[in-house]
């Protein structure tokens, strides 16, 4: 039986090896009974995926589990983004949704994202109920319950939606397409072969900026690379940004939750830069009231802005679910998190990627400048950040004697540098007596390790970079 895992973003797993019909049945069987128990089930589910292999056939064979035990399906168009899913789900008034997406992984995955009705990704208590649920489904050996296709759509049971319009009028309220409209914008977009199609393109065109667009086209393989919008897989954008030219490069993941950002001159802007711009942004444009948001991997730029307006910062464990919960607590201002997702004040508590690439084509209309000005404006105001990331692979036995290591024998001091703190919410996190970090944490959705750092030189970066791969090379 294969161990279904709700990570950070849901369940995530190679199509044909654990990634099957039979497990995603079992899957939304145990969704299905958790409803049923909490008493949610009478308000269905909105039902989504990307443009991965067998994503109608995904949605198909759950809108029948889910009929088998009486919950109704509000169908989306294949190619929905998830932040259009959640808004949907929270306009509808719905149990929850099924996603089928694995975001940014490799093509070889798919993946079944389960939101609740608060539009959030589920928190750690109901996915760990979830996981509970499958184990005893599959123990049990009791039949899924399942309803035909037709005989659901005939019971109506089933409704077939496109959340796309009402999803454009939320967006209007954010994003100040009046002052994008007299900028007069030559923008690149890459939509990466996802859900960004149809989306981000047609906001930006629908308000007076001329467009180029990359890869628009549905494919399951994402042209070979990765559907993650870094600056490895966007090196076809930020040639056309050059070349073209334009005044900026906008991309969108998989399922357009998350973004990827390119300057005039073709410049990669990080999505730990992207959120400091826009924090700022926001703070100057923006009558907003709150908090700000980041996860413990994120760049501290975000807290020296804070600070300096008085705004309070909350750090949350690697993953947006954790912003999501923070949301429904109190106001924000804006969340946001290292890999790319951020959402703002107001909006729905999951990661919008085509919303934060409007926000930022809209930063650079208000200012009149690009992004490397913007940034060096920032950092003369509120110090120098510089980020990394390195990526390990992991093989046999690597967690188990990392974690042995940084839990029992960690550095007391790196790169020279000795360690003032160890935060421990999420992998561990050395903070140094500079002011400068790094981090080593087990990814949740891919079999990576993954070491963070940040310094306020680019000669610190690379001997926290260098002390890094020392530190995790067991």
């Amino acid at each position: 039986m294969a161990k279904i895992t709700f990570g950070t973003s849901g369940w995530r797993a190679i199509m044909a090896e654990d990634f099957t019909f039979a497990n995603v049945k079992v899957a939304t069987a145990a969704i299905a009974l958790y409803l049923q128990k909490s008493g949610e089930a009478s308000k269905g589910l909105v039902i989504a995926g990307d443009f991965r292999f067998l994503s109608e056939e995904f949605q198909k064979i759950t809108i029948e589990v889910l009929a088998g035990y009486g919950i109704k399906s509000y169908v989306c168009p294949i190619g929905t983004p998830t932040p259009t899913v959640s808004f949907e789900l929270l306009r509808r008034k719905t149990a929850g949704s099924i996603n089928f997406t694995a975001s940014h992984n490799p093509a070889a995955y798919q993946g079944l994202k389960f939101n609740g009705a608060d539009g959030g990704p589920a928190p750690t208590q109901v996915t760990k109920a979830l996981e509970d649920g499958v184990v005893e489904l599959q123990k049990s050996g009791k039949p899924v319950l399942e309803m035909p296709y037709d005989q659901a759509v005939a019971k109506g049971l089933v409704e077939l939606i496109d959340p796309k319009e009402n999803y454009f009028a939320r967006i209007r309220e954010f994003v100040r397409f009046d002052v994008i409209k007299k900028a007069r914008l030559k923008i690149v977009v890459d939509t990466m072969h996802g859900n960004g199609t149809g989306y981000l393109d047609t906001l930006l065109q629908e308000n007076g900026v001329t467009i180029n667009v990359l890869h628009k086209n549905r494919d399951p393989f994402f042209g070979g690379h990765h559907p993650e919008p870094g600056a490895e897989e966007l090196t076809e954008a930020i040639q056309l940004v050059k070349t073209w030219p334009a005044h900026l490069g906008l991309a969108n993941d998989g399922d357009a939750d998350r973004f990827g950002v390119i300057d005039a001159d073709g410049t990669y802007i990080s999505p730990n830069q992207v959120l400091a711009i826009l924090f700022a942004h926001l703070m100057k444009t923006r009558d907003w009231k709150g908090a700000v948001v980041r996860t413990v991997a994120t760049t501290h730029l975000i807290d020296a802005i804070a600070k300096a307006n008085n705004v309070r910062l909350i750090e949350t464990p690697v993953g947006f679910k954790y912003i999501a919960e923070e949301m429904a607590k109190e106001s924000i201002i804006i969340g946001g998190e290292e890999s790319g997702g951020l959402t703002v004040h107001g909006h729905v508590p999951e990661k919008d990627g085509v919303l934060a690439c409007l926000l930022m084509a809209e930063v650079v209309a208000h200012e009149g400048k690009n992004f490397g000005a913007i940034l060096k404006g920032l950092y003369q105001q509120y110090g120098y950040f510089y980020t990394d990331r390195l990526n390990i692979k992991l093989r046999d036995g690597l967690k188990e004697v990392m974690t042995a290591k940084l839990k029992d024998h960690p550095p007391t001091e790196i790169a020279g540098i000795k360690v003032k703190e160890i935060i421990r919410i999420d992998g561990t996190k050395f903070l140094l007596e500079n002011g400068e970090w790094l981090m080593v944490r087990f990814s949740g959705t891919e079999p990576l390790m993954r070491c963070y750092m940040e310094a306020h030189s680019v000669e610190s970066l690379a001997k926290l970079k260098t002390a890094g791969q020392e530190l995790t090379n067991v």
